[in-house]
């Protein structure tokens, strides 16, 4: 088996135009699969520079393959199954700054780089008050990026053509306003100066992004199988799934730029990110949350398992397009096509999606991704959605602990948030089980008791649940 690298695949090398922060999975499966149609597609012919965010990375394995590797793409289009595997070749090399700070530099010396993506985990995107700007490099993304931009501003001059895009891909709502939050307050804290200042406001561009697809990483179960299928012994090979969402903040003229939407991509450029973050949370993490303890107490183990169950799988629908459907505003025809690809992510048959990893810390998860939809189903409505009520009663059954069959239930959670619910459950009175959750403004920030109709609801569902099961209860919702 042949080793990976540009003299035995013989592949196109692209002129750099892209600095991505992050060599991990998600990136690798995500935008770099975007850039590599974009140039098979389109006119875009542009190559990525990886750099290393953090000490310790993998830039050195990327840089040992030539910044080539595979990505397995599986999952259910339109009903039909998809194992594909491409070889992706738009990363020319990888930096690491902490040991090669210079070349880091240098990258902003390009007149050619335009773009700066990142995907530095939620925590990447904060203000360290303690990086300097002598620092090499600074240990924050923020503070990194601030560096490079800098350079730039002083190299051409404050040339405003020579400015950059700049596509935060972090998993946080409104990720562009806060990077660009952060990179003013290291301008103050480092004196930087209004000409640099008024620069990085004219020149560049930060935009806020949503970003789906979900990436296993590693398909260490069948990498065998992958090798021989793809003839190189492939190191950095990244399996994710087939459907793929960028949503992005950002006016006409940067999608002229980055024309992924021409490729046939799932790439929106939209005045506004925040409908289809809703859109995300309550239509796919929303699901998700209640979906898992309804169906785990019903006898089932995974997500898909739940979705193909007669009765669960009504149950799941019921919540997705009768209640959650009605708490968003996008246009109906939209929500739904999103809703029937979600239910299809759910079926991947590539994908085991235990209910129980769900179920980590399942109030906060409950607060965020269906609390408002339940909120704003009353305004609307004027009645309380039964799906999403049971899938609450459900997480309070689960955290009662107990058996499953033979297996142990095991709710993972905050110790505090444990110790409530042993002792309302011990009470043995599911009214003031229903009374002590709602009331516990350490879950809510609120008192829930003050929403009308759900006290005594939520107390009629825990109540079915302890004496005919869940299943029986999902029957009483979904009739």
């Amino acid at each position: 088996m042949e080793r990976l690298d540009r003299k035995t695949a013989q592949v196109r090398k692209y002129p750099e135009k892209v600095i991505q922060f992050g060599e991990g999975n998600f990136l690798r499966a995500f935008v770099d699969w975007i850039i590599w149609n974009l140039d098979r597609k389109t006119g875009f012919n542009g190559g990525v520079v990886v750099v290393q965010p953090i000490e310790k990375g993998m830039v050195d394995m990327l840089n040992s393959q030539d910044g080539l590797y595979h990505l397995n793409l599986q999952g259910m289009d339109k009903g039909r199954p998809v194992d594909s595997i491409d070889l992706i070749d738009v990363i020319s090399r990888g930096i690491n700054p902490y040991v090669d700070f210079d070349e880091y530099l240098k990258l902003a010396e390009n007149p050619d780089m335009r773009f700066i993506i990142s995907n530095t985990t939620e925590a990447g995107i904060a203000f360290d008050p303690s990086c300097r700007l002598e620092d090499r490099p600074a240990s924050s993304y923020p503070g990194k990026l601030t560096q490079l931009l800098y350079h730039r501003y002083r190299y051409f001059g404050g040339d405003v053509s020579k400015g950059f895009i700049i596509f935060p891909c972090e998993l946080i709502f409104l990720n562009g306003k806060e990077l660009k939050k952060c990179i003013s307050q290291y301008i103050d804290l480092w004196h930087l100066g209004d000409g640099f200042r008024e620069w990085f406001g004219q020149a560049c561009g930060v935009y806020c992004t949503l970003v789906d697809r979900i990436v296993p990483g590693y398909p260490k179960d069948t990498i065998d199988e992958i090798h021989r299928r793809i003839g190189y012994d492939d190191h950095l090979v990244v399996k994710a799934e087939i459907f793929h969402l960028w949503v992005i903040e950002a006016p006409e003229e940067v999608a002229q730029e980055f024309p992924a939407d021409k490729a046939g991509l799932n790439v929106l450029f939209v005045p506004s990110e925040a409908p289809y973050h809703a859109r995300k949370v309550t239509l796919l993490n929303g699901p998700h949350t209640v979906l898992s303890p309804v169906g785990y107490l019903s006898g089932l183990d995974t997500v898909k398992e739940c979705v193909e169950d007669p009765l669960i799988g009504k149950y799941v629908r019921k919540v997705m397009f009768d209640e959650l459907i009605e708490t968003l505003d996008l246009p109906e025809a939209e929500l739904r096509q999103f809703a029937d690809d979600v239910l299809e992510r759910f079926v991947n048959p590539y994908v085991k999606h235990f209910v129980t990893s769900i179920m980590l810390n399942s109030f906060p998860k409950f607060r965020t991704r269906d609390l408002p939809g339940l909120k704003t189903y009353l305004d609307r409505k004027g009645s309380l959605p039964q799906g999403l009520v049971l899938g609450l009663a459900g997480i309070i059954t689960y955290y009662k602990g107990g058996y499953r069959g033979d297996t142990m239930i095991v709710p993972a959670d905050d110790e505090a948030t444990l110790v409530l619910l042993r002792s309302l459950w011990e009470t043995g009175d599911v009214r003031k089980v229903a009374e002590g959750v709602l009331g516990a403004e350490s879950l809510w920030d609120e008192d829930l008791r003050r929403i009308p109709g759900l006290a005594d609801m939520l107390t009629e569902m825990l109540g079915l649940i302890q004496d005919k099961g869940m299943r029986a209860a999902v029957e009483t919702v979904v009739k």
